[in-house]
């Protein structure tokens, strides 16, 4: 894999050096955002041009100043419009939420980024409500694939990846409930880290699922990944990488193995066996208890539940205005009685306590990040049942680490040339610090550059 987009801390090197301005960059990057509206993307639900260009000009004289206060000062982020952003509305880009009342206070999350000198650019599209790992939007229109418009870009972070793919913002910053940040990292040939939930700050934002919602970022590296996580989540980020040499690295067939494309099994073994020759143990474990997660989320699960608790007014209200798609799965919530909830969150304490024996023995679980090749957008639009298997499929390898309350990176994997492979490196609660840690050494080798 080669990197042929700067980094985050290529640019905060550029101005530090004065080769650039947070203004220039600011400008390229809206320039490439306000083309690609014009050329009918669906990126942007909204950008803020004017705002941003004045907290670009107030970083520059910050910086001149002496004032940097992170390597995201004057950088370019796009926001998921879920994310309060004071003065804005956050309508999870859905109808029914068009017409609510801007946020009077940033999210969070957002309060961290601008503390941290990051410039807002504008607010991403995005499944609507962030209820599918696909990306369509039949209000907003649907961000397509960066390297095949006749592909999804995948979701529910679409728009989110579609900016960093097109280097119309630097950084995204997006939520994961089932895999919403690290599906449209692998689709896009991105890097994508859902930390552990508790990590990051949620408030403020629009939720899908209190149980498995969390923040994060997609960016252009595993060092992007950190620099963002380190301002998201006020944790100090140490930036080596270990050695491959001895490190003890799982990976199972049980569930997340089953149904993979051949292109994706082929890369995903591929890397397997780079790690092998670089000296890493990379050994196949049993997680057969993985196999009993359709039976207990065959009622639509802890997301199903928790989103008819937060909807079931607004359906009510503006059920019509709904991706019915969308409005479907959220239904399926009303049919859980509070037996059918709390069994859920027993058995999610089960299976957590599980995995933390099945992974003991390893530094990290490797899986594909998704199982199959970002997949054509028309037979999707067109048949709701092409729609929903293929959304299952998609989800079911990254909503397993949600499930878990764990983390996870998705990089690339693939060769050059073909479509966008991830590689999913996770962990469970709190390993997020040494996820990344390994993520960079594996990061390295797969683009030839790791070290002896």
């Amino acid at each position: 894999m080669t990197q042929l987009t700067k980094t985050i801390r290529d640019l905060a090197a550029d101005l530090a050096a004065g080769r650039i301005t947070s203004v220039a960059l600011t400008e390229q990057m809206l320039a490439r955002a306000e083309a690609h509206r014009a050329q009918g993307g669906h990126a942007y639900v909204s950008l803020d041009g004017e705002q941003a260009l004045a907290e670009a000009r107030a970083s520059d004289a910050a910086r001149t100043a002496g004032w940097v206060p992170s390597p995201l000062a004057g950088v370019p982020i796009s926001i998921k419009d879920l994310f309060d952003v004071n003065g804005q509305v956050s309508s999870a880009a859905s109808l029914a939420l068009a017409g609510a009342p801007p946020a009077v206070v940033d999210a969070g999350a957002v309060a961290r980024l601008r503390a941290a000198g990051a410039i807002l650019l504008g607010r991403t599209n995005m499944s609507e409500f962030a209820f599918s790992g696909l990306g369509l939007n039949p209000h907003y229109g649907t961000p397509r694939h960066p390297h095949d418009g006749a592909r999804v870009a995948g979701g529910s972070t679409s728009g989110g990846a579609v900016t960093v793919a097109l280097d119309m913002a630097a950084g995204a910053l997006g939520t994961d409930t089932g895999g919403s940040i690290r599906i449209p990292s692998a689709f896009c040939g991105l890097t994508g880290f859902k930390p552990t939930a508790a990590s990051v700050s949620l408030e403020g934002t629009v939720p899908l699922s209190r149980s498995l919602d969390s923040a994060g970022p997609i960016a252009h590296s595993v060092d992007c990944c950190a620099i963002l996580y380190a301002a998201l989540s006020g944790k100090e980020i140490a930036d080596g990488a270990p050695a491959l040499k001895g490190l003890r690295l799982g990976f199972t067939l049980d569930y997340v193995g089953a149904n993979v494309e051949p292109q994706v099994r082929q890369a995903f073994d591929a890397a397997l066996g780079k790690l092998r020759l670089a000296g890493a143990q990379v050994e196949q474990f049993d997680f057969p208890e993985l196999l009993e997660l359709p039976g207990i989320n065959g009622g639509g699960g802890l997301v199903a539940a928790e989103a008819w608790h937060w909807h079931r007014v607004l359906l009510e209200e503006k059920g019509a205005q709904y991706d019915q798609r969308v409005a479907a799965r959220i239904r399926r919530g009303q049919q859980q009685g509070a037996a059918d909830y709390i069994d859920l969150l027993d058995a999610r304490a089960r299976l957590i306590a599980i995995a933390k024996q099945r992974l003991a023995p390893f530094d990290a679980w490797l899986m594909p990040s998704v199982a199959i090749l970002a997949p054509q957008l028309a037979p999707l639009e067109a048949d709701d049942a092409t729609f929903f298997a293929t959304n299952g499929l998609v989800l079911r390898n990254a909503s397993v680490i949600n499930f878990l309350d764990g983390c996870a990176l998705s990089l690339p994997c693939h060769t050059d040339g073909e479509l966008p492979v991830g590689l999913g490196i996770c962990g469970l609660a709190g390993a997020d610090d040494q996820v990344l840690q390994i993520g960079r050494a594996v990061e390295a080798l797969l683009r030839g550059r790791e070290k002896e």
